[in-house]
């Protein structure tokens, strides 16, 4: 290089070249390390913000897990308790149906054990006076259990209103048989029985209001009015 007239030799760039370093190198120094520090403060403050993310993801792992196992767990407890409910209800089906077959053959039995004698008196009384002339030929107003006996007592009577052997004299509302025995069959007329009045307390068969029914045709009158009865006389 030339200067002022002057090449500047190889040893005069050298020493520039370390002059210059010299001053510059604490500026350097204090620029670099200030980097550093800068840049060591960032890492740590990633690695901890890392560190968080990962406790934060493995507890939400771990109750997801927890979770996951105890849904597991109830799902199979339900899985239980319908498979012993369907077993349950299965068992109590088959014991329904056997005690349905059961009823019917002991039906059917008693059926075939009793046989009745029925007849109509043609005096119309009261219903204690009828009753009392069927027991005076000993039997008694007639009990009915059964549709086909229903079918039976108004095929063979027609349509004449008769006292049968039921009343509710001794509780209102509480239907029984003569013979003291609960009602079952029940072949009461619409809107039978009525107590109309408060003052019926005992059960005809053959209601003339039925008109063509041939089954239900009960109705409750007072004990007072006059009807023929219907006398069952059992072997």
């Amino acid at each position: 290089m030339y200067s002022k007239g002057r090449w500047m030799t190889l040893p005069n760039i050298q020493s520039l070249y370390t002059c210059f370093i010299y001053v510059l190198n604490p500026f350097f120094k204090k620029h670099f390390s200030r980097i550093n520090t800068t840049m060591r403060r960032y890492y740590r403050l990633t690695a901890v913000c890392l560190g968080l993310l990962c406790v934060i993801l493995l507890a939400a792992i771990t109750v997801l897990w927890v979770k996951f196992n105890n849904l597991t767990t109830e799902k199979d407890q339900i899985q239980t308790s319908y498979t012993s409910l369907t077993i349950e209800r299965d068992q109590l089906q088959t014991s329904y149906t056997s005690l349905t077959i059961e009823r019917d053959q002991l039906q059917t039995k008693q059926e075939k054990k009793t046989s009745s004698f029925y007849y109509i008196s043609t005096e119309k009384k009261s219903w204690s006076e009828s009753r009392k002339f069927c027991r005076e030929r000993g039997a008694d107003l007639v009990i009915i259990n059964s549709r086909k006996e229903q079918e039976f007592i108004s095929e063979a009577f027609g349509s004449s209103e008769a006292w049968i052997g039921l009343t509710d004299v001794d509780t209102e509302g509480v239907w029984k048989w003569v013979d003291k025995s609960t009602l079952t069959a029940k072949f009461w007329w619409t809107g039978e029985p009525n107590d109309y009045g408060r003052n019926e307390d005992c059960a005809i068969t053959g209601y003339e209001g039925a008109g063509s029914e041939r089954v239900s045709t009960w109705a409750d009158y007072s004990c007072d009015r006059l009807a023929v009865g219907i006398c069952e006389k059992r072997f």
